[in-house]
């Protein structure tokens, strides 16, 4: 039986312990082998491992020994209860062996999980769980996380209560990042938070997520689109200091001044523009870049990038001119513009 969608997450969140076999198929080898395990703890429980309840075999040795497989399914745990024989990183060759064990399966028999990568619409083992009444096939995709999945995946780390607005930056997040590097913010989220006693806020998911660039870079970018030129040389000399060189320096001011002219240039608004960007910003940064592209608007921010373009093309151009002295001079004038104008 093929599932997708609602079925599929029905199923992976309360699976049928009658079925004989499920194949869990997909592109990214992450996400597979994250819902291959949820799928066995949900089977087995935290426990199975340690009661013997989990049988591991090789795709490789079923080719070898084809009755392999249906031997272990028709073991018995010392323990009793569901028994889960895995078979990972399954190709075609395993269509047979499969086939012979999902023929002879009986109830009482441990359940075949099986996973596999880049199965086509005409792959042999595919079809055999698609067509197969007792077995299951399902295709894991890059399509972002549902809801209820991120709910599943906050609830299976002990986040009961999180804020609105907290859960939107979640939600943005399940977007941005790989599955695994979401669960583990998740979890990191859940450490951080373990204490407090009202619910997650939004400033707890963002001192929880992923940085994308140093710190000390990050300061001189929003020195310059806070117009704040007096701490700007500060930052600019010990950013030297640290060998970070005038290209990458041009190019993150370059990023986030691309981003306020997004977020300026959206038909309903600065906050819209920037809930639509990707990555989303999180928690205060978030409130300070909606602001920064409300205070600079659409005409000024175009009037910046033009200057950072032309700065980086002196960068790259075969002329001798001093490239920190050239970004320093650039940034300064981009944090003055505003009071310049102001004063005009």
């Amino acid at each position: 039986m093929k599932l997708g969608g609602r079925d599929a997450a029905r199923f992976l969140a309360r699976p049928d312990p009658g079925r004989a076999g499920v194949l869990l198929h997909g592109a990214d080898p992450m996400r597979v082998a994250l819902k291959r395990q949820d799928l066995v703890r949900t089977l087995i429980g935290p426990a199975g491992a340690d009661e013997f309840r989990l049988e591991r075999i090789a795709a490789q040795d079923l080719r070898r020994d084809p009755a392999l497989l249906g031997d272990a399914i028709r073991a018995r745990g010392f323990f009793g209860g569901t028994r889960v024989v895995l078979v990972e990183d399954a190709t075609d060759t395993a269509a047979p062996a499969c086939a012979a064990a999902l023929g002879g399966w009986q109830a009482g028999d441990g359940i075949v999980i099986v996973t596999g990568q880049g199965l086509g619409p005409r792959s042999a083992l595919r079809k055999l769980f698609e067509d197969h009444a007792a077995a299951v096939a399902i295709g894991i995709y890059d399509d972002p996380p549902t809801a209820d999945e991120i709910a599943a995946t906050l609830a299976a780390a002990g986040l009961k209560s999180v804020a609105p607005r907290a859960l939107a930056d979640l939600e943005g997040l399940a977007r941005a990042l790989d599955p695994g590097d979401f669960r583990q913010t998740v979890e990191k989220l859940s450490l951080y938070a373990l204490d407090a006693a009202g619910p997650v806020t939004e400033a707890d998911v963002a001192a929880c997520a992923p940085l994308s660039v140093a710190a000390e870079l990050d300061d001189a970018v929003e020195s310059v689109a806070d117009a704040r030129p007096e701490e700007l040389a500060r930052l600019l000399a010990r950013l030297a200091a640290q060998g970070i060189g005038p290209v990458p320096l041009c190019g993150g001011v370059t990023r986030h001044f691309r981003q306020l002219h997004a977020a300026a240039s959206d038909p309903g608004g600065p906050e819209a523009g920037v809930a639509r960007l990707r990555p989303p910003p999180f928690g205060p940064r978030r409130d300070r870049m909606v602001r920064q592209a409300a205070a600079w608007g659409r005409a000024r921010l175009e009037e910046v990038l033009s200057m950072l373009l032309e700065t980086e093309f002196q960068l790259r151009s075969s002329s001798r001119v001093p490239a920190h002295a050239a970004v320093e001079r650039t940034l300064i004038r981009i944090a003055r513009l505003p009071r310049r104008q102001e004063a005009t």
